[in-house]
Formats: structure tokens, sequence, C-alpha cells
């Protein structure tokens, strides 16, 4: 399984009708870091007229929480959370900080900036979808290292380490789901010569190439 979380948090902002609204988006993975961070962002923001958050936790949203935080009823939390769940961001926090500019914008004009605030806050931030795969390490001679790396490059397999010694060592992880058919196609192509060791299953994500293990 897949889903998607915020690797690094970002803030955005946006101005209506001299209304101020700053969103800042970090990760979390328990209640109790969403709300220290919500109390962080009231003490940061005192002066604010309103600190409306909504997060979401599990991959399955098991826990969402929102708060309009004196706004009229339904124009901030729940569109702020509503674009956490169209997102499909999840283990996440939004806090959309406004300051108020003397006009009032209207039900209509508070979810639209509340949403569009919330829009910017995840574009300010690092997105990236994590997966459940297994490590495996693989064994070859100099003669089999080609036709493994046609492989994984085929697959889009996460290539963490290549060791060349008197053989080659290659420490990769494959999506959990894939791990008996990547092995399967290993075997076949180097005709039984690879040796394949299975590892952990971690969490993992592809953040612009970089491979990311979360153990």
């Amino acid at each position: 399984m897949s889903y998607k979380t915020v690797y690094t948090g970002g803030q955005g902002e946006i101005e209506e009708k001299k209304s101020r609204f700053i969103a800042t988006v970090r990760p979390v993975d328990t209640e109790n870091e969403a709300l220290d961070f919500l109390a962080a962002m009231r003490k940061k923001y005192w002066d604010a007229r309103h600190n409306c958050f909504a997060y979401t936790i599990g991959r399955n949203n098991e826990l969402q929480r929102c708060s309009d935080d004196g706004e009229p009823a339904g124009t901030a939390g729940r569109p702020i959370l509503d674009i956490l769940l169209k997102e499909e961001v999840h283990n996440c926090i939004i806090v959309v900080t406004r300051y108020f500019g003397g006009t009032l914008l209207g039900t209509g004009g508070l979810v639209r900036a509340y949403q569009k605030a919330a829009q910017e806050g995840l574009a300010a931030s690092v997105i990236i979808q994590k997966r459940t795969g297994q490590k495996l390490t693989i064994r070859t001679d100099y003669n089999g290292i080609g036709k493994i790396q046609y492989l994984t490059a085929k697959n889009h397999t996460a290539v963490l380490d290549t060791r060349y010694t008197d053989i080659v060592e290659m420490d990769v992880v494959v999506p959990a789901d894939d791990t008996d058919s990547f092995c399967s196609q290993i075997t076949e192509a180097t005709g039984g010569r690879a040796k394949i060791r299975r590892g952990d299953l971690v969490e993992y994500a592809d953040a612009d190439g970089d491979i990311l293990l979360f153990e």
C-alpha cells in the first residue's frame, strides 16, 4: 500500500480584501504532535484574529480534526480538511492564520480563501509517496550485473547501493507485493547464478531521485 504524506512542510500566504491568510503545513504522526504544533502557531501568531486548522492522521484517515476558531461554522476548518482529503495527503496538519483586514468576506468568500491558502501551503511543501517495500541484497558475478541493472531500470527499482569487489553486491528496495515477481526475474535472467538475500520490510519514498528509508 502507498500513501501521500508531507516530507518537509512549507508556508503559503494569500490576501483577500486586505485580510491575510497564512497557511503553515507540517507532517505529524500523532495527535499530540498536531496539538503541540497548533499551540506553537497560536503562540507565534498570538495577535491574529483566527488560527484555524485541520489535520488527518493514519493511512486511512482514521483520525480527523478541524476547527473554525471563531469563524462562522463550516467556513474554515472543514474547508481546510477537505483540501487534505481531496489531495489525499495523510499525517499532516495545516494551520491557517487570518489577520482581519476590516472587510467581511461572507461565508462563500471565507471558504474559498481558506481553501486557497491551504492549497498554497501544500504547494510550498515537499509531498512524497510512501510505499511499503522489502530490502534485498543481490550478489552476482560481473557477467550478471548488466542483466540485473537492466531489470532494475525496467522495473524502476530503487537502488540503494552497489559494491564492486571480486563479486558485485547490490542493495535494492522493491514494493513488498512485487518481491516474489522481481526475485523470479533476477533468477531467470541470470540462470540462477545471482543470490538474493531478503531483508526487512521498510517504508520508503522517492524524493526527486533521492531514496528515503523510514525504518
